[in-house]
Order: structure tokens, then C-alpha cells, then sequence
């Protein structure tokens, strides 16, 4: 049921941002729709809204242990040919990536200079279920570092169009 109204939160709020955009799309002679791009408006992007990355780096450190702890995530993937060993080597690692990542989806200065989720996770035979206990526990995550709902929203957005990179099964 979490997962429903988070998915419901994040279609009402593109839907809310979008709606005033749409209504204003001019229609060409052919009824197709055109959108003219104005620049990004001015103020802070999300990565400096959420306090850069040190707190970028808060959240993932509290979500990848609430993560590794929550059997429906199946963290180290056992019983799949992809099971992983959370040495602290191999954890310093994912959250390194997961840092660099999210920093720059949410329009850091550097980019992500890991592999595509896509060939990341190829093989690793997450499931649709899987994946919606990795959002729930990183909401919980971005809720205990008090992260304000709009950036909540936002966040989360982002991480939503990785799902079908992720998901395999």
C-alpha cells in the first residue's frame, strides 16, 4: 500500500508540474504539439536543495543499511548467480557509487562516471517486488533525514526512471 501512494504522490506531482506547461502548448497546423523551451528558472537545483554531498552521502549511508537489513530486497541477492559479499570493501564501493549516482541526477558538478544501471544490474534477477522494497526503504531513509517532500518527490522521480533498467523479472 506504501508503494501505491508513493507512486500516486509522484504521478500528481508531475502531473501538477506538467499541467500548467501543457495547457499552454501551442497547436501547430497539424494539431501536433510544439513546446518551446525557456531557460531553467533561477535558485538552487535539487542537489544543492538537499544540502549537496554530504547529505546525499547521509541518505545512502542510512538507506543501504536499512536496505542490506530488509529481507524483501534480497540485498546480496542471494540464490541468484549474482549473490554478493557486503564486504566493507565491496559496501564502500556501492555507496561511493550510489553517492556519485545521485549527485549527479539530481544536477551535482560531477558527473556519474559508474556503468549504466542497466549493465549494472543485468543478471542480477531483481524483481518487480524487490525494487518497490528498495523505494519504500529509501523513502523511509530520506523521511528520517527529515528531507523536505519536495525534494522527496523529486528524488524519488528520478530514481523511478531507472526501475526498468533495474527490474528483470
Amino acid at each position: 500500500m506504501r508503494v501505491f501512494l508513493i507512486v500516486c504522490t509522484l504521478v500528481a506531482s508531475v502531473h501538477l508540474m506538467l499541467t500548467p506547461a501543457l495547457a499552454a502548448v501551442p497547436l501547430g497546423p497539424a494539431e501536433e504539439p510544439t513546446v518551446e523551451l525557456s531557460p531553467a528558472p533561477a535558485g538552487p537545483n535539487l542537489y544543492e536543495r538537499l544540502g549537496g554531498e554530504s547529505a546525499i552521502a547521509a541518505v545512502v549511508e542510512d538507506f543501504v543499511a536499512r536496505a542490506a537489513a530488509d529481507p524483501a530486497v534480497n540485498f546480496t541477492r542471494k540464490g541468484t548467480p549474482r549473490e554478493w559479499q557486503p564486504t566493507p570493501d565491496n559496501l564502500l564501493r556501492l555507496k561511493k557509487r550510489l553517492v556519485e549516482m545521485l549527485a549527479a541526477a539530481a544536477g551535482g558538478p560531477d558527473p556519474y562516471a559508474g556503468r549504466s544501471m542497466k549493465e549494472v544490474h543485468r543478471g542480477m534477477g531483481i524483481t518487480g517486488a524487490e525494487y518497490d522494497a528498495i523505494v519504500v526503504n529509501f523513502k523511509r531513509s530520506l523521511d528520517e533525514l527529515n528531507i523536505a517532500l519536495s525534494e522527496q518527490v523529486e528524488l524519488l522521480a528520478l530514481v523511478g526512471t531507472l526501475r526498468s533498467d533495474i527490474v528483470e523479472s
